[in-house]
């Protein structure tokens, strides 16, 4: 009688992109012996990539003073927090934003002639009724507004960029109702 036994080689006699090739044929080649089990090839401590959910986001308060600040240079660092862009398990398709609290919105400056000639408008549905506003009234009204509008458009437009919206927190004095969260100063 002769012994019919397959030979058996070691992981490392074995290159690595023929690997794949030999878990993809079937189990013949497993209970052959020729192949390891997946979790022993790729153990659980291999470098993979980690995607932030609800479950694993931290979401800090940031307090941000809008005094003399440059009205697009704020909403675009504030939207990229928003966004959680700053965090390195940042995942394009979850929100891991903070919550951000701004203050002294009606002390934000523009540049140029803005506030003469940039219009923010509205339609109210009916035939012929545009609303159009400048940002000199605006600020003078609602100056709180001004920032939320600049953030919002950019922030994604869809229902994940409305919720990464509901995070922003615009106050036009320096009083605001978040002191329980204990926000962290954040300068921009």
């Amino acid at each position: 009688m002769h012994d019919e036994r397959v030979p058996t080689y070691p992981l490392s006699a074995i290159p690595i992109r023929f690997l794949w090739r030999l878990q993809t044929l079937g189990s013949s080649f497993r209970l052959a012996g020729l192949l390891a089990p997946r979790h022993q090839i790729f153990p659980e401590n291999s470098m993979r990539t980690v995607f932030a959910n609800a479950a694993t986001v931290r979401r800090d308060w940031f307090l941000v003073d809008a005094t003399d600040k440059t009205l697009g240079r704020l909403a675009s660092e504030v939207a990229s927090r928003l966004r959680g862009k700053h965090k390195p398990s940042f995942t394009p398709n979850a929100d891991a934003g903070d919550h951000i609290v701004i203050i002294n919105a009606e002390k934000i400056r523009v540049t140029g002639r803005k506030l003469t000639d940039k219009f923010y408008h509205h339609h109210t549905g009916y035939l012929g009724n545009l609303k159009s506003t400048s940002l000199e009234k605006l600020l003078d009204k609602h100056p709180e507004r001004a920032i939320q509008f600049a953030v919002k458009g950019m922030l994604p437009k869809n229902p994940l960029g409305r919720k990464m919206f509901k995070k922003l927190h615009v106050f036009a004095g320096s009083e605001h109702p978040h002191t329980a969260q204990q926000p962290k100063a954040l300068e921009i």
